[in-house]
């Protein structure tokens, strides 16, 4: 460390902001070359205005915590707008590399400024710190990070492919035993097995009225049946009895199903609940199906729900979607098996995918830990990254 400086960025750098250019869609062409942005590239397009390797930092619109990519590098002909600074290192004294990772490994919120438009502007940037030991150094280090990292990110990759390949496994499962389910030949539409069936309510313009809210009656919207785990057990927001007066409140049990934004995402409702008409509400027969049965027959139709609903301005299906759909429902104890099994799958890929987040997040606290020791003189010559 005895060799180590700490020096203003701006000293070490030179910043090629000057030379950037927004470009706006309707003068946009299609071409070879990237188009860059605060958080990386947005476009190709016909013409450069660089053509080196540089440092992009995200001036708006980037995430500026310990841990973000909010320094990247690029190299060749690229154009770049003004919501990314354009660095170039003096690289006789600072490594790009050495850069990138210093400036993901900070936390950057010290250096912002503006409340409405947060940005990190060039002054700021300027005056972030960085310790430099000499380039040798810098590179020795650098390569440590980049094995190490290189490692982690093959680790990190595996584990996404086992959670994608027990979630595709539960999916074949689910249309085998539905397959098996309509070789009954007892096929009802969703209305001919609920007791309620059809769109939330909510009537009263404009909707954010804010004398609708803050009251006792949960009031779901598409984003939180997204977010569910099978069960809805909490709401973003309430209504309070003016709420519920130009609304609905559907019972506990209900299944929940997003026909606009979200489309085709189901939950359970945890509690009774109001909900808009970009949500359809199943109450169903108990003497006829369940719950989780009609829930995982939403699930067996997700993709081509999807699919159907694309093409519009807001990506949208309705009502009339399953007004004439026949889904399979044989005998009721049959009905209970298949839940039963597919149960004990899910429950799997649930464990498996809770582990497997677990290990993401000792992941990205190992990089930090990495990160913190690269810039604290920790990983000198004679340490390795086990110890």
């Amino acid at each position: 460390m005895s060799e180590w400086v700490t020096k203003a960025l701006g000293d070490v750098c030179e910043i090629l902001d000057s030379k950037r250019r927004p470009i706006t869609k309707k003068d946009r062409i299609p071409g070879e070359f990237p188009y860059y942005g605060a958080t990386g590239i947005l476009d190709f397009v016909e013409g450069y205005l660089f053509d080196e390797k540089l440092v992009l930092v995200g001036e708006d619109g980037a995430k500026w915590g310990a841990g973000e990519n909010t320094a990247f590098r690029v190299d060749g002909k690229v154009w770049v707008n003004n919501h990314a600074h354009v660095i170039r290192p003096r690289r006789r004294i600072l490594h790009d590399s050495w850069l990138i990772y210093y400036l993901n490994s900070i936390d950057l919120l010290p250096f912002i400024s503006g409340l409405t438009v947060p940005k990190l502007n060039q002054a700021k940037l300027r005056e972030i710190p960085i310790p430099l030991p000499p380039a040798a150094e810098q590179q020795r280090i650098v390569a440590i990070l980049d094995e190490a990292f290189a490692g982690l990110e093959a680790m990190r990759a595996n584990a996404e492919r086992n959670v994608q390949n027990a979630r595709e496994l539960f999916d074949a499962y689910l249309q085998i035993e539905l397959r098996k389910s309509s070789a009954s030949g007892s096929e009802r539409t969703l209305q001919e097995i609920s007791i309620d069936f059809g769109r939330g309510k909510s009537k009263h313009r404009p909707r954010n009225d804010p004398k609708l809210y803050d009251g006792r009656y949960p009031f779901i919207q598409t984003g939180d049946v997204r977010n569910c785990d099978h069960f809805i057990i909490r709401s973003s927001q309430s209504y309070n009895e003016v709420g519920l007066a130009q609304s609905k409140l559907w019972p506990k049990g209900t299944i929940c199903v997003t026909i606009a934004a979200n489309i085709a995402e189901t939950g359970i409702l945890g509690f009774d609940a109001c909900f808009p008409d970009s949500v359809i509400g199943i109450v169903v027969d108990q003497r006829k199906t369940s719950n989780d049965y009609v829930e995982f027959l939403l699930q067996s139709v997700k993709a081509e729900l999807k699919a159907q609903g694309k093409g519009s301005a807001q990506d949208n299906i309705n009502l009339a979607t399953f007004e004439n759909r026949r889904f399979p429902f044989p005998p009721i104890h049959e009905q209970h098996r298949i839940v039963d099994a597919l149960n004990e799958l899910s429950d799997a890929v649930r464990s498996l995918t809770s582990l497997y987040t677990r290990k993401f997040a000792a992941i990205a606290e190992l990089k930090q830990s990495l990160l913190q020791k690269a810039f604290s003189g920790q990983l000198t010559s004679s340490e390795t990254i086990a110890a």
